[in-house]
């Protein structure tokens, strides 16, 4: 009588302790990246009843969904995030719910933790993007002159024409034309004027008379300015021979010449950037160019439910395990999701329903010991009164 006791206070333990796995389960239901636990009960030797064995994690994915955050990714597959602290010590996490800090270093926004993978020349470590955030200035250095002058007009001009220096300050020219054909047939002289009307480039360009495009070796003008200081080359390109897509000269074509310059800007800033299957970092800046930068690392382990969770939906290897790391999208590393993060794998039915069988499992524990009791109290009474 006295086992029956003892027994329904171990399941009653075992229960409660199991109850206690369920509400965690529950609680975390929506933490990203959580994976649900299971405690798992066994027989005492003897007929001692029960207790809990221990706990194993489900290793399920849980659903990814798109949160439209640039900095919060999702591993698709297998894998793990690599985070270090500010000791170096290491931890690993499916949550990707990342931003960048004030220095421009991706941090997991929980623990604030430095989240490693590789820069651009292949170096592991932080990720970070403070070298990337402006692209330097650079130095225009070919401006395509297109649309039509007629033949007969005295002059031309093409106004409005911004350059950058290699400081990346701006500079606004001038591209004026004067008709030259009555010393040579199709000829124009070419004047390049700064801002102030001064003089920096003077050259000539010519058109056929039936093809009616630029001549060759007299279809572009070079000139050597200086510009924020220092010498600078400048080529205008007024097209090829028998080309239609630069500068013609046509009669009966209205003029309309025009100029687009092809390279050269100021220090240019990031305007966005999102991680693309691969984990590259893809940045695009304020004049629309989009560069790689750095790229997530994914750790993997031969036996992942090894790993011992700690607070902050982290976990670390124990000593026999080592994790390989690697790129995502290779080898059994599951690929990225940008702008999305995996939510937890908690199933809240089944978790319900779990629940209702421990409920009615305490009770039955509860009711063997009010049972045993009572039969305890009634030998007591009739001990007693022999």
């Amino acid at each position: 009588m006295m086992q029956s006791l003892y027994n329904s206070v171990s399941g009653m333990f075992s229960f409660s302790q199991t109850l206690d796995t369920i509400s965690n389960n529950i609680s975390n239901m929506n933490t990203p990246g959580f994976r649900g636990s299971e405690s798992f009960l066994e027989n005492v030797m003897g007929g001692d009843g029960t207790k809990v064995a221990g706990t194993g994690q489900n290793l399920s994915e849980g659903q990814i969904e798109q949160t439209n955050t640039s900095t919060d990714v999702a591993i698709n597959g297998e894998g793990l995030f690599i985070l270090k602290d500010s000791e170096g010590h290491t931890y690993y996490t499916r949550s990707g719910q990342f931003q960048f800090d004030s220095s421009g270093t991706l941090i997991d926004s929980v623990n604030k933790y430095a989240v490693q993978g590789y820069d651009t020349s292949g170096g592991f470590g932080d990720i970070s993007i403070a070298d990337l955030k402006t692209l330097p200035a650079q130095a225009s250095s070919t401006i395509n002159i297109t649309g039509n002058i007629v033949p007969t007009d005295p002059t031309g001009s093409v106004s409005n024409i911004t350059v950058y220096d290699a400081q990346g300050s701006a500079h606004v020219l001038t591209l004026a034309l004067t008709n030259n054909s009555t010393a040579t047939a199709g000829s124009w002289n070419v004047t390049v004027t700064d801002s102030t009307g001064a003089t920096i480039g003077t050259g000539e360009v010519r058109f056929s008379s039936t093809a009616y495009t630029p001549v060759s070796g007299y279809n572009t003008v070079t000139i050597t300015p200086t510009l924020g200081g220092q010498q600078q080359k400048l080529t205008f390109n007024f097209g090829t021979a028998g080309g239609l897509s630069g500068a013609t000269q046509m009669p009966g074509v209205a003029d309309s010449l025009a100029a687009q310059v092809t390279d050269g800007h100021g220090v240019i800033g990031v305007s966005s950037y999102a991680f693309d299957q691969n984990g590259v970092l893809q940045l695009t800046y304020a004049d629309a160019e989009v560069k790689a930068g750095p790229q997530l690392a994914l750790a993997s382990f031969a036996d992942e439910s090894s790993l011992q969770e700690i607070q902050g939906n982290l976990y670390t290897p124990p000593m026999n395990q080592v994790a390989q790391v690697g790129r995502a999208s290779t080898g059994i590393l599951g690929g990225i999701e940008g702008g999305s993060l995996e939510m937890s794998n908690v199933d809240l039915t089944q978790e319900l329903a779990e629940m209702i069988v421990i409920q009615r499992g305490y009770q039955a524990s509860s009711r063997v010991m009010t049972v045993s009791g009572d039969m305890l109290q009634q030998l007591y009474d009739s001990t007693r009164g022999g």
